[in-house]
């Protein structure tokens, strides 16, 4: 039970309370559902919680933990504020009741919000003479083991979780960057004794990711967004983020590895070839991989799991989920319906001289190498072999009509000399073919051709083309119809 003498006093501390001054970063939690509002502004100089302003309406539960948490951080390091959680609050207070602890979750959750706004900013939020580290934490499994790895290597750790998608649609709890994912890592770091900061991203993310994953369907492409996530939204901005929480690198979970080639660092594959995510990883430039470091690259996941069990970590068994994070329990036709406006849009299957040889749905259904929902009555099986968004036609034909030989992408990197190139991946799992491309030296090249040493069925439009030089990755580019 509370004490009543400090929530009293709580109640009546007036000298935080107020409206939010100049340049501070504000977190409002609570509202309509249950009558309680926490609020909270931070001032933040160098690193420091320089000074805070509260309010709060509803019960005097709510009152007295928004009043307890703007004393706990007032003059707190920033990231000594990011380690008060529901719990901390409720100390702080003397105890809640189970019926009225969510005040102390409002309250937490009101600061926050306000630190995810000094995330967000261009301020200085830490500064380190030591080996500290920020930690990427989706709430999996892979992330926090990455964080007991670190930590048990002598580092000091701060976990950051992207905050990059709300949909009602969306299952949150299967989302590694849903609302509920961030508490629920926030909740982890928590326990393991980590700060844990918020970086909202979903604007950009859905301006730069999911954008271009709707219109590159309603293009008749198929588009991969992890790697657009991860190359030009989710990294460089934890990267910024690290070098302001005075961090020396960037750790996460992905199973991939950093090599040197005399060069620099550039990318390879993971031990565990089951796990390897190298390919989702492949535009990220190589200048930002010397701050960035991945724990697992030894590992594979079962013993992964077992270093999580070990540590009595909750997420040990937690399952992990097999859909991209904005599509997590809902369709893909539906998510492009209501995104993007596609709708149900019959049309011809034809052969490759054109002649009709069935019907669709929709050419967004389909994607070149795909088998399912053609239909049968063919001599043999039949797989797309293109699409056309404008006629809204799919072309079909038999498995050896898939296989291509020379390959041409767009917007292509290379970070080495074309000349090195020695193979090509061209989907996620598909083992590498021996390749060669057109162009030596290194840079941007708007249009880029692979000639493959071996044939490869089902070179999908908008997929990416990730180059190799033996084991590291030396280039990208996104595949051409």
């Amino acid at each position: 039970m509370m004490d009543r003498e400090l929530f009293e006093a709580y109640l009546r501390d007036s000298s935080r309370n107020g409206p939010a001054g100049d340049g501070a970063f504000s977190g409002a939690a609570g509202g309509a559902a249950c009558g309680d509002l926490s609020r909270l502004s931070l001032v933040v100089e160098g690193g420091t919680v320089a000074g805070v302003t509260f309010d709060a309406e509803g019960c005097g539960a709510t009152r007295a933990a928004t009043a307890a948490v703007a004393e706990m951080v007032d003059g707190a390091a920033v990231l000594d504020a990011a380690r008060v959680g529901t719990d901390e609050v409720d100390e702080a207070i003397g105890g809640l009741t189970p019926a009225k602890r969510h005040a102390a979750q409002l309250a937490a959750d009101a600061l926050h919000r306000a630190l995810a706004q000094t995330a967000a900013s261009t301020e200085v939020l830490g500064r380190s003479e030591g080996d500290r580290v920020l930690i990427a934490m989706s709430g999996g499994v892979d992330s926090a083991v990455a964080a007991l790895l670190e930590r048990e290597r002598g580092a000091e750790v701060v976990g950051v979780t992207l905050k990059l998608w709300a949909d009602p649609q969306t299952d949150g709890a299967k989302a590694c960057c849903s609302p509920e994912a961030v508490l629920g890592a926030r909740s982890l770091a928590h326990s393991l004794g980590i700060p844990h900061l918020t970086l909202d991203l979903e604007e950009e993310f859905r301006r730069r990711v999911v954008a271009g994953f709707v219109s590159g369907y309603a293009g008749g492409r198929t588009p991969n967004p992890c790697i657009a996530c991860n190359g030009e939204v989710r990294i460089a901005a934890m990267v910024d983020l690290a070098e302001r929480v005075g961090a020396t690198h960037l750790v996460t979970g992905h199973y991939a590895r950093i090599v040197e080639d005399g060069d620099g660092p550039l990318l390879a594959a993971a031990s565990d070839a089951n796990k390897d995510q190298s390919y989702m990883l492949a535009a990220l430039p190589p200048g930002l991989l010397r701050q960035v470091r991945f724990p697992l690259t030894e590992l594979t996941k079962p013993e992964v799991r077992e270093i999580a069990a070990r540590h009595d970590l909750a997420v040990a068994r937690k399952p992990e989920s097999q859909d991209l994070c904005f599509l997590s329990g809902q369709g893909k036709a539906d998510f492009l319906l209501r995104h993007g406006g596609l709708r149900e849009r019959e049309g011809d299957l034809v052969d490759r001289s054109g002649r009709k040889v069935g019907r669709h749905r929709g050419h967004h259904h389909f994607t070149v190498g795909q088998r399912r929902g053609i239909g049968g009555g063919a001599e043999e099986p039949m797989y797309v072999l293109a699409t056309d968004a404008a006629a809204n036609t799919v072309t079909v034909g038999p498995r050896r009509e898939l296989m291509a030989e020379t390959v041409r992408v767009r917007d292509a990197v290379l970070h080495r000399d074309g000349a090195r190139v020695d193979a090509v991946r061209l989907r996620y799992r598909a083992t590498p073919v021996p390749a060669a491309v057109s162009a030596t030296g290194t840079g941007r090249h708007p249009r880029l051709d692979i000639r493959l040493g071996e044939g490869f069925a089902g070179v999908s439009p908008g997929q990416t083309a990730v180059l190799l030089a033996g084991e590291a990755i030396v280039g990208h580019g996104t595949i051409c119809s």
